[in-house]
């Protein structure tokens, strides 16, 4: 019971999953010891997914249920886990994103999502569904929480946002050139507002350009700072500053070295002469 991780159940699947079973391990008085021997597996797998370092497999919930008596329950939760289109670490990510105090974006390849067009949005989340990645009801999970994101930098007051856009965003066509017309104006709106910073990283920067992977950092009303990177399958968030730093380092490189505002602006505007 001393020195006990505590985990938010709403910050993800899996560890709602394993602060679930951890309660129904308390409320029979069983150690991880003794859950695991019915369960069939050791106290020290019990721990990591009861603390979220490891995820739960299906096997694993047919024996938690099968040990606490629970029907399906657990089985239920690990679907929930494995259907979801969010990825791990992201609904953590997002719980920070809306205090954050400044937004430092960038981004490879489509438009950022806090700076997306509902029809941008629901372009890429077409495109998921039609190539298999994700499913009709995840698209609609995650555009639902996109327009829920976009809507929380309404607040007052607005947190500061500086965006810097590899130039493959804005030259990659996405939902046709209606789409994308909308999409150019929202960007151009999106430069005129007081709290924000808009850049393009123009292809020609080459090697100069200060990463190969989109990376968002975050600032915190205490002025504390997390970093958000994902692969193709997991997101992580960074608070230990040996980490950050670099991070934000590079950030105010990339910066200096990508187009001023009033110029990105002309480079869009340029790109929004070819759509209708």
């Amino acid at each position: 019971m001393v020195n006990r991780k505590e985990l938010d159940p709403e910050s993800s699947p899996k560890a709602a999953f394993g602060k679930r079973l951890r309660q129904a391990r308390d409320e029979r008085g069983w150690t991880q010891d003794e859950l695991g021997v019915r369960m069939g597996c050791t106290g020290t797998h019990i721990s990591a997914v009861e603390t979220g370092r490891r995820s739960p497999t299906g096997r694993f919930a047919i024996s938690a249920d099968r040990a606490f008596g629970t029907g399906d329950k657990f089985q239920r939760m690990v679907n929930a886990l494995h259907n979801t289109a969010l990825l791990e670490g992201f609904p953590e990510y997002v719980r920070q994103e809306v205090r954050a105090a400044e937004i430092r974006l960038f981004e490879l390849g489509i438009v950022p999502g806090l700076l997306q067009t509902p029809e941008y949005a629901a372009a890429i989340a077409t495109g998921a569904v039609r190539r298999g990645a994700i499913t009709e009801q995840q698209a609609d999970e995650r555009l639902t929480l996109l327009a829920k994101r976009q809507l929380s930098l309404e607040r007052i007051p607005p947190p500061f946002v500086y965006a810097v856009l590899d130039e493959s965003c804005v030259r990659r066509p996405v939902g046709g050139k209606g789409v994308m017309a909308a999409q150019f104006d929202r960007l151009v709106a999106f430069a005129e507002l007081p709290s924000t910073l808009l850049q393009v990283a123009p292809f020609d920067l080459g090697e100069r350009r200060a990463f190969d992977l989109p990376v968002t950092l975050l600032t915190l009303p205490d002025r504390s700072q997390v970093a958000y990177s994902e692969s193709a399958q997991q997101g992580q968030l960074a608070r230990d500053m040996a980490f950050i730093q670099p991070l934000m380092t590079a950030y105010h490189q990339l910066q200096a070295e990508a187009l001023s505002q009033a110029a990105s602006v002309a480079t869009i505007n340029e790109f929004r002469k070819g759509t209708p």
